[in-house]
């Protein structure tokens, strides 16, 4: 699986998502602008020493990334669009993409992925988001259910 966060800004939930890849051997791409360095502490201490186990790659740009994989699916996660995301029936290679912390993903990317757009249910309507890295683990870990955990390793783990 791929993992990609356009323009993430808060290192803490950039290095939470790092250790949720290297937890399930997921490919991470970062899309700048960043909205902090690569070699900021925040960043290194929520991703613990985990960094070293991450399949990460940094991208320019969305249109850059998505030329260097043309035959993959994106499917894009953002609140207020119409599908949930437990419609999609993912496959191995497939690209989860979320967007910034505070503004989601730009406007022209959902726009122009319209038909691959889906959000994560609340119950509560006075809530206007979910944290990044919580999101990126509800979706990612139902992709992975579906695909039987396939290349996972079933051993001793802990949530901690």
């Amino acid at each position: 699986m791929n993992v990609v966060l356009v323009e993430p800004e808060i290192p803490p939930n950039t290095g939470n998502v790092a250790r949720l890849c290297a937890a399930t051997k997921t490919t991470l791409h970062l899309v700048e602008p960043l909205g902090f360095e690569l070699s900021d502490k925040m960043l290194k201490r929520a991703g613990m020493d985990y960094w070293q186990q991450v399949d990460w790659k940094c991208w320019p740009s969305f249109q850059a990334l998505r030329e260097s994989f043309p035959e993959e699916r994106f499917y894009f996660i953002e609140t207020g669009t119409a599908q949930v995301y437990s419609e999609i029936r993912f496959q191995p290679n497939d690209f989860i993409v979320f967007g910034r912390e505070t503004k989601g993903l730009p406007l022209p990317l959902i726009e122009a992925n319209r038909e691959r757009c889906y959000h994560i249910p609340m119950l509560n309507p006075d809530s206007r988001s979910l944290n990044l890295a919580n999101c990126v683990a509800i979706v990612l870990y139902e992709a992975l259910r579906q695909q039987n955990y396939y290349g996972m390793v079933n051993s001793n783990s802990s949530i901690a």
